[in-house]
């Protein structure tokens, strides 16, 4: 799977509804293809399309088949367009002395611990995960003893549901 194939398999909103009614919980096809009032072969074929990408977790029992989502496919369709520096350290320092070498990294200090306030002037809250694992110690306690991949991730909000609030008449 290339992420050609992943952004032509999201260009269909019908592919992007399907998606949708499946982030929540997991659907037969046939039920599926009922909501969004379209035939289970056309049905089919979208799923097809996105289960070949990776998106759709496809269970099939007999001639049912369920149907879930597979975030995980969505995040990694971002990594090419993650900006990657390599540096130079002395073994025994922490994460931070590592951080410091690299320009715009903004680091504050929140009573005794240390935290990374911005990257590139994006505010916000991060985690760090050293060889895809999140540690125990705080970023600025965490000591290096091997060479390792940092992974800096900005937490933020996703929206999981919009509520329209109407005024009564």
């Amino acid at each position: 799977m290339t992420n050609e194939d992943l952004f032509k398999a999201l260009s269909s909103p019908m592919r992007l509804k399907i998606l949708k009614k499946i982030s929540d919980k997991e659907m037969h096809i046939s039920g599926l293809a009922r909501e969004l009032a379209i035939s289970v072969p056309v049905t089919a074929k979208h799923v097809k399309i996105l289960e070949n990408v990776g998106l759709i977790n496809k269970k099939i029992f007999g001639n049912t088949h369920i149907l879930s989502i597979k975030i995980t496919n969505l995040e990694k369709m971002f990594e090419p367009f993650i900006k990657e520096s390599s540096i130079k350290i002395n073994k025994q320092k922490s994460l931070f002395e590592a951080l410091n070498q690299i320009p715009g990294i903004e680091i504050k200090k929140f009573g005794k611990h240390q935290y990374i306030k911005s990257i590139d002037n994006d505010d916000g809250y991060y985690i760090y995960e050293v060889d895809g694992k999140l540690p125990k110690e705080p970023i600025d306690e965490y000591k290096i003893d091997k060479n390792i991949t940092l992974d800096l991730k900005k937490i933020t909000t996703v929206n999981k549901k919009k509520i329209r609030v109407k005024i009564k008449k």
